[in-house]
C-alpha cells in the first residue's frame, strides 16, 4: 500500500469520527447493524467457509499451472477448447477484477482471438472460486448455483458475439502462438493431486454443511449430526496427504499463497461487511438507507429494476467479494431476487477502471461492445432467474 493511501485511510477514517452525528438515534443505530452484521460474519462465516476456501484457492494458485490453461487460447487451439478453457478459466486460475487484467493483455497482445480473450475476461473474475462459494453461503445456494451457471454461459456467448461481430477485424490481426514455459515435473501423478483437491472441496462442504430445519428429518440432518466427525477424518486423511506427497517447499508456498489471499481480501471484506451493514444492515434490521427506495429501485423483477442493477454493477467497483455482504443488505431491504443476479453477472467482470484499461488494450469500440453485451446479457439472466424463483 501507498503512503498517500495510508494517508487517505486515516484522513476518512477520522472525518467520519469527525463528523458523522453519532448522537443521532438513526446513525446510532446504523453503526450497531454495521457492527453486527460483522459479528454475524466472523461467528458464521470464516472459520468454516471463509478459511477453507482460503486454502483452496491458495492450492490452485500453486499446484495449477498457467501455463498450462493460458496457451490453449493461441491462435492454433481449436475452437471448441479454447472457448471450453476460457468460460472456466476463473475456477483453475482464481484471479480476481485486478489480476485478470494484464493476463488478459499478455494473451490478447500475443495472438488470442477477441473470442477467446474476451470470453476469459469474462470468466476469470467472474466465477472465482472464493466469491461461488460465499454468494451459495450467505446469499443461498440457488443464487450460487446460478451464479456460476450464469459466468460460465455468458463467458461463451460474449466470446462468441465479440468474435462474430470483430470478425474482420480479428482476421486482419496479426495472430502467432502464445509462448509460455512448459509445466515443471511435480513428482506427483494426476490422480494425487486430483485427491488432493477434493479433499480440500470436501472439508468446506461439511465445515459449511448448513444447520437442518427445526424438527427435519431423513439424511440432512443425519450428516449434520456427524459432520464435524467427517470434517476431522478429511483432514487426517490431508496432512498424510501432505506429508506424502508434498515437499517441504510445496508446502510454505501454499501457506504463503494462502496467507496472500488473506492479507489480499480480508481486510476489503470486512471493510465491505461495515459499510453494507451501517448502510443497509442486516435482513429486518434496517439501517441508514430506508428500505422504500431499494424497493423502488430494485424490488420485483421489472425490466427497469434488472437493467438497472445491471448497470450499477457495470460501473462500480467491488473488490473481491465486497458484492456478498452488499447484496445481503440490499435483499433484506426488499431488492428482487433476479436484480440480485444481474448485479451479480455484471458487477465483477465490469467497473469504470477496469473498461479504461480494457480500452487501452482492444479499443473504446470493442470495450464498449464488450460492455454492452455484459449489461444486456446480466439482464435477460435476472429477469429469467426472478422469474423463475418467484
Amino acid at each position: 500500500m501507498k503512503e498517500r493511501t495510508k494517508l487517505l485511510i486515516i484522513v476518512l477514517v477520522f472525518l467520519g469520527c469527525y463528523c458523522i452525528p453519532w448522537g443521532d438515534a438513526g446513525i446510532r443505530r446504523s453503526g450497531l447493524e454495521a457492527f453486527m452484521m460483522l459479528q454475524e460474519y466472523a461467528r458464521e462465516h470464516v472459520l468454516t467457509c471463509l478459511i477453507p476456501a482460503f486454502f483452496i484457492a491458495g492450492a490452485i494458485a500453486v499446484f495449477v499451472s498457467q501455463a498450462s490453461v493460458l496457451k490453449y487460447f493461441g491462435s492454433t487451439a481449436k475452437k471448441v477448447l479454447s472457448y471450453s478453457v476460457a468460460s472456466v478459466s476463473g475456477t483453475v486460475l482464481a484471479v480476481c477484477s485486478c489480476t485478470v487484467l494484464p493476463l488478459f493483455a499478455g494473451i490478447y497482445s500475443r495472438g488470442a482471438g477477441i473470442g477467446p480473450a474476451t470470453a476469459f475476461l469474462y470468466s476469470g473474475p467472474a466465477i472465482n472460486v472464493l466469491a461461488i462459494v460465499l454468494t451459495a453461503r450467505i446469499l443461498g445456494w440457488q443464487l450460487g448455483l446460478a451464479r456460476a451457471i450464469g459466468a460460465v454461459l455468458f463467458a461463451v456467448i460474449t466470446g462468441l458475439l465479440m468474435a462474430f461481430i470483430f470478425r474482420k477485424d480479428d482476421a486482419t490481426r496479426a495472430t502467432g502462438q502464445i509462448y509460455l514455459p512448459e509445466e515443471d515435473e511435480k513428482g506427483r501423478t494426476l490422480l494425487q493431486e486430483a485427491l488432493f483437491m477434493l479433499s480440500l472441496v470436501l472439508i468446506l462442504i461439511f465445515a459449511a454443511f448448513a444447520k437442518p430445519a427445526e424438527g427435519a428429518t431423513g439424511l440432512w440432518p443425519e450428516i449434520f449430526a456427524v459432520k464435524w466427525y467427517i470434517t476431522g477424518a478429511l483432514l487426517v486423511g490431508l496432512g498424510f496427504m501432505l506429508k506424502g506427497w508434498f515437499v517441504k517447499d510445496e508446502r510454505i508456498t501454499w501457506v504463503q499463497s494462502t496467507w496472500g489471499f488473506v492479507k489480499q481480501i480480508f481486510p476489503l471484506l470486512g471493510a465491505g461487511v461495515l459499510v453494507a451493514g451501517f448502510m443497509l444492515g442486516r435482513p429486518g434490521h434496517p439501517a441508514l438507507i430506508p428500505e422504500h427506495y431499494i424497493q423502488y429501485l430494485v424490488g420485483g423483477n421489472s425490466v427497469w429494476a434488472n437493467l438497472f442493477a445491471s448497470v450499477s454493477g457495470a460501473l462500480m467497483y467491488f473488490a473481491t467479494l465486497t458484492e456478498v455482504p452488499i447484496l445481503q443488505g440490499l435483499l433484506g431491504a426488499g431488492m428482487g431476487k433476479g436484480p440480485a443476479l444481474s448485479l451479480l453477472l455484471a458487477g465483477p467482470a465490469l467497473s469504470l477502471p477496469n473498461m479504461l484499461v480494457i480500452g487501452g488494450v482492444m479499443g473504446v469500440k470493442k470495450t464498449m461492445t464488450f460492455s454492452v453485451i455484459v449489461v444486456a446479457l446480466s439482464t435477460i439472466a435476472g429477469m429469467t432467474y426472478g422469474w423463475l424463483v418467484g
